[in-house]
């Protein structure tokens, strides 16, 4: 047994508080952990997801304060993915934000699923992507990732028909998430950006024992590859993809404010989490000692640009310390913080926590 799919993404915010707002009231996750950062306890890590932070639904921050904005580039993450059932859930979600004055782009039909764009207050790019119709639309799902699928040509006009896109929206205000366009079901994928699509591959196929399942073009950018790899048949929430972009055309990524500071796969316990660190150290590349998270174990490693890639197990879960109706609720710290509780509560600003209702 291997990775079973995505864990979490990490990304650094600003501001604490103007995270919680929007992840919470604007995208209706939950906030399921108030925490710090276990190596640097001055500053907040955030977590939000679904009832419980299942793996797959986690997106948690980094607070930096003040820090100036980040951009993508080659190592690091171009955008994430959040995932909705159906395409008139798509469109309720673009009406919904755009009644609130938030820029959205899109429909875009991306021929395996369809998707709008969004950014976070910090400036990070926000997907949400429909969970069909898949990748067997082009491929036999025994073949899949096999060929070069080259993007639809009247697909790709079709995107580029900003009036026509602009007028797709849901006919009505959308005031309240329903339950059937709540983001329960966690991420869709998580894209980075690679300068060698090839050695990327090797990585994430050969180490981490992923299944590539498509190969195609940026559609925005056909000039320039987009391969997807996931587990098994590559289902939503198990899915890694990379842009390739050459050096010379794409700067590296700049660390700040909007811009990812890591992704995660999941691994069913410590048992495989130990055998992939063995065979990462085989491989030669760099990995870290097992980091005890409390609410699950990690590994660190990074891909082929340096983008640091983690690998943490799929328990104990965040009601470890905290019971399911208190999730968020107060500052949790790990145990060997608990007694400079004083000196950290100083240090972070306080912040209101919202209350959480499930979607109905």
């Amino acid at each position: 047994m291997g990775i079973t799919g995505l864990h979490h993404i990490t990304i650094v915010a600003a501001n604490a508080q103007r995270a919680i707002d929007f992840y919470t009231q604007v995208l209706g996750l939950r906030l399921v952990k108030l925490t710090v950062n276990f190596d640097a306890p001055e500053s907040y890590h955030l977590y939000f997801g679904d009832e419980t932070g299942r793996p797959g639904t986690a997106i948690t921050f980094f607070e930096w304060p003040g820090a100036p904005a980040g951009r993508p580039g080659v190592g690091g993450t171009h955008h994430f993915a959040l995932r909705v059932p159906t395409y008139d859930a798509l469109l309720k979600w673009k009406r919904r934000l755009t009644d609130l004055a938030i820029a959205v782009d899109g429909p875009f039909d991306r021929h395996y699923f369809t998707s709008i764009y969004l950014r976070d207050p910090d400036g990070t790019i926000v997907e949400i992507a429909t969970d069909g119709p898949g990748w067997t639309v082009d491929e036999a799902a025994g073949a899949l990732g096999q060929a070069f699928r080259e993007p639809p040509a009247d697909m790709i006009a079709q995107n580029r028909d900003e009036a026509r896109i602009a007028a797709l929206t849901w006919p009505e205000p959308v005031p309240a998430i329903t339950a059937d366009m709540a983001l329960a079901e966690g991420m869709h994928h998580i894209t980075a950006i690679a300068s060698d699509i090839e050695r990327t591959n090797a990585f994430l196929v050969d180490t981490l024992g992923l299944r590539r399942v498509k190969m195609t073009s940026n559609f925005d950018d056909p000039d320039s590859a987009h391969w997807y790899w996931g587990v098994g048949d590559g289902a939503p929430g198990t899915l890694i993809t990379y842009f390739e972009r050459k050096s010379d055309r794409e700067p590296r990524v700049r660390m700040g404010a909007g811009q990812t500071h890591h992704y995660a796969f999941a691994v069913p316990d410590e048992e495989v989490q130990l055998a992939f660190r063995e065979k990462l150290l085989r491989a030669g590349l760099r990995v870290s000692p097992v980091m005890d998270r409390v609410y699950f174990k990690s590994i660190y490693t990074n891909d082929p640009d340096g983008h640091i890639v983690e690998l943490a197990t799929a328990g104990p879960g965040f009601p470890v310390d905290e019971s399911v109706a208190e999730l968020g609720t107060q500052l949790m710290l790990p145990p060997w913080l608990e007694a400079h509780r004083r000196e950290i509560a100083r240090a972070v600003k306080p912040v209101n926590l919202p209350l959480w209702t499930p979607p109905r």
